[in-house]
């Protein structure tokens, strides 16, 4: 992954050496996001790849089209004046929620959109490839030193979308009652159990948020202080063995365990386990990318709501840690899982930092319009591409949200 290309710009002269060695970093970085989308989507067959499950997911077909124009739509459309658009209705078709970009198909209806075909969208993936290839060898320095960070964003972008393809698609084979496989050998990674159960944060004023020139989303910035602790974190996530006791003592008939909101979400939704979950024979079972799996004890649970994840802390006498205690917390690295497992909920609400200010044009549209009513995520999953990890990455979805690979762990206040 492409680290610094704003500060690798930024250092350059304007030398033809330089150019060349720019133009060679951004090309090396784009052509290595842009395949590890289409390995994603190897293993699924046209069908697989039109389905849309629910209006939350999108298709595997529509996620490599959208991915595409966004490079068409910010980068070559604005600064490669030669460029020739593949077609004029994949703009209408692929625009996600970029209201300053012009109207878009319905979101829920992306799976109504059996054409174009599969065959047609690797068509236009490799179109735009080839353009953004062939422009990164043409342009000239102060271009180049100009739309690196444009590009990060664009390759950050659809490495987000690399963990929703494989999201979405989990979510869709969990509907079928012949449950299929995307991969038979995967498996939900293991974590370590080993060392204390609590890290201990006393009280003390903290740096929250991103420093420095590397990468990283608007949200993330600006830095600003927070007092944190004191609490203790658990060191490690809230396992499989844990919530099948939470489920064996009635947690999911209990209403005082939850939110108003929540446990009416519950008694809606029917949930009685967290998703993915079905019962064969009186045996739990998991649907996973591997298919259908037994429940592993040891591994941390995944696929929980937020409102579950909050009344499995009241539950258990404790309560879910603010993004600022994980961020502390995760720093100073004390939490052994806190990356490539599960997401972690945390209590806070996905809100503007102090001070923070959307990005100029439709690419400010990316984070701060979403600053309300959902709640903030950290860390990552087995899901998220190598490289797109970082201590201040904040995540964010609706307290209801169960499809991603999300999980929790335990903060305890004392008293």
């Amino acid at each position: 992954m492409l680290s610094s290309a704003a500060s690798a710009a930024a250092e350059s002269s304007t030398s033809s050496v330089s150019t060349r060695d720019l133009a060679a970093q951004l090309a090396t970085a784009y052509r290595a996001v842009r395949d590890e989308t289409e390995r994603r989507a190897a293993p699924l067959s046209p069908e697989d790849q039109v389905v849309q499950s629910m209006p939350d997911a999108s298709p595997a077909k529509w996620q490599r089209a959208h991915t595409t124009w966004f490079f068409e739509q910010f980068l070559l459309g604005p600064h490669c004046p030669d460029y020739q658009v593949f077609h004029p209705d994949y703009a209408f078709l692929f625009n996600s929620y970029y209201v300053s970009a012009g109207p878009r198909h319905t979101r829920a209806a992306r799976g109504l959109l059996t054409r174009p075909g599969v065959a047609e969208i690797a068509a236009y993936r490799r179109h735009v490839d080839e353009a953004m290839l062939n422009w990164f060898v043409t342009a000239d320095a102060a271009k180049l030193e100009e739309v690196a960070p444009l590009i990060e964003v664009g390759l950050n972008h659809e490495q987000q979308h690399q963990e929703l393809l494989l999201t979405d698609i989990l979510h869709a084979f969990a509907q079928n009652p012949i449950p299929p496989a995307y991969d038979p050998a995967w498996r939900l990674p293991t974590t370590d159990h080993h060392g204390e159960d609590w890290v201990t944060l006393p009280e003390g004023i903290h740096p929250i948020g991103h420093a420095g020139d590397s990468f990283h989303f608007d949200n993330e910035k600006p830095v600003h202080r927070a007092l944190v602790g004191p609490v203790r974190l658990a060191r490690h996530l809230v396992t499989n063995a844990e919530w099948l006791q939470f489920m064996a003592e009635g947690g999911y008939r209990t209403a005082t365990l939850w939110l108003m909101d929540g446990f009416a979400c519950a008694e809606r939704e029917g949930w009685e386990a967290p998703g993915h979950w079905r019962q064969v024979d009186g045996e739990w079972k998991i649907m996973t990318l591997g298919s259908l799996q037994s429940i592993d004890p040891d591994a941390p649970v995944c696929h929980v709501s937020y409102y579950e994840a909050d009344a499995f802390a009241r539950w258990a006498g404790k309560h879910l840690p603010t993004e600022m205690e994980w961020e502390v917390a995760a720093r100073a690295g004390q939490l052994p899982d806190a990356f490539g497992a599960v997401w972690q909920w945390t209590r806070s609400a996905y809100a503007p930092y102090p001070g923070y200010k959307a990005i100029d044009g439709a690419l400010g549209e990316y984070n701060g319009k979403f600053m309300v009513n959902q709640l903030v995520l950290r860390g990552s999953s087995c899901a998220t591409p190598e490289g797109h990890s970082r201590v201040t990455y904040r995540n964010f979805f609706y307290p209801h949200h169960r499809w991603q690979f999300t999980g929790m762990r335990l903060a305890d206040y004392g008293a």
